[in-house]
């Protein structure tokens, strides 16, 4: 086993070994790390005026939690597309100072059209104010 000069401690005034074997340990967790790192899915929040929290956007979703937010007199549920293969989440919640508006925040892209047509959501969107958090918009059919 061959070592191999890493790095110079002067608190200790000499230089840090270590074997070959080691720094490929080192190496591999490594780009472990790089290739475990999650990519960041596109997020947009609408906004809409409504007195229902949840509202038909022609897909289907499965509630998944709901969760209390601080300074906030209102949940935020939680809900993924039921779509086979489909990994597109949503979260909905009332604003604590507008109880009349709701914020749905998309994640993700579909990857199936529209489950069931509806008519009503063309003025949906006419309702809206959308706040991209990411640069590139979301297609949903």
């Amino acid at each position: 086993m061959e070592n191999v000069v890493v790095g110079y401690n002067s608190m200790n005034g000499g230089l840090k070994t270590t074997s070959r074997d080691e720094m490929m340990g080192v190496v591999q967790n490594h780009n472990l790390s790089v290739k475990n790192k999650k990519i960041k899915k596109p997020r947009f929040a609408f906004q809409t005026k409504s007195q229902v929290d949840i509202l038909d956007d022609g897909y289907r979703w499965r509630k998944y939690g709901q969760k209390a937010v601080k300074n906030n007199n209102y949940p935020r549920s939680y809900y993924r597309c039921t779509h086979e293969g489909c990994n597109v989440k949503k979260q909905v919640q009332r604003l604590s100072k507008d109880e009349t508006v709701v914020v749905t925040t998309y994640e993700g892209m579909h990857t199936h059209p529209i489950d069931k047509p509806n008519d009503n959501f063309e003025q949906i969107l006419h309702q809206m104010h959308i706040f991209p958090n990411h640069p590139i918009p979301i297609p949903f059919n």
